[in-house]
């Protein structure tokens, strides 16, 4: 890219792992990032050149630090089916998501009305966890549900990449992308979300 043929605005899709495990804590935008994994690494090193392509060509960035994405075709069913265990209450931390198509009209809202150097944690708001969320598709799905086990089980039984956003727990706040965005989300829990996917099933 140059000046003269660089886009006017660029919205970068990142992820919430950047700020690493933050033992459930609360996450705004002003929480200090602290990428604990390789893939989350690549997510800031993505976020920072990005910044320096700003400023040297003059394009806006906004960045979206996106949660789980769930959705039509984005369900872990076939984890269920494998029978891939999950940890037993109070062993995992908190997880976020948000509905795919809701994510699509963020992005759309980022691009209309997000400002240069703006980042928004992008979630739904509905705080719950990883063993909360496989119950919840298990049950939509009419399968049972994934066996419970603890986390020292998991560190000899679980892939690692699994494990590893396990170990991570954050509740992300999503106030500025209602507030500043205003977005209104179509799925705001996890149960309308499900639904959805069984509509457009």
């Amino acid at each position: 890219l140059t000046a003269e043929n660089c886009p006017a605005k660029v919205v970068y899709i990142s992820t919430s792992g950047v700020y690493g495990d933050c033992g459930g804590e609360v996450v705004t935008e002003e929480t200090p990032i602290n990428p604990q994994t390789a893939r989350a690494q690549r997510r800031v090193s993505a976020e920072e050149q990005l910044r320096e392509q700003a400023d040297k060509l003059g394009f806006d960035l906004v960045i979206l630090r996106v949660t789980g994405i769930y959705g039509p075709g984005r369900l872990p069913v076939a984890r269920i089916i494998q029978g891939q265990p999950v940890l037993s209450p109070g062993e995992g931390g908190y997880t976020n998501r948000i509905h795919a198509l809701d994510l699509v009209r963020i992005c759309l809202a980022a691009m209309d009305r997000g400002e240069n150097g703006d980042i928004f944690n992008v979630s739904d708001g509905q705080q719950s966890t990883m063993t909360d969320y496989f119950n919840a598709v298990a049950d939509f799905s009419d399968l049972p549900r994934p066996k419970q086990i603890s986390l020292a089980q998991a560190e000899k039984e679980m892939n690692p990449l699994m494990l590893s956003y396990l170990k991570e727990s954050r509740q992300m706040d999503n106030r500025k992308l209602l507030e500043k965005l205003e977005v209104v989300l179509r799925y705001p829990t996890l149960e309308a979300g499900l639904q959805a996917c069984r509509e457009d099933s």
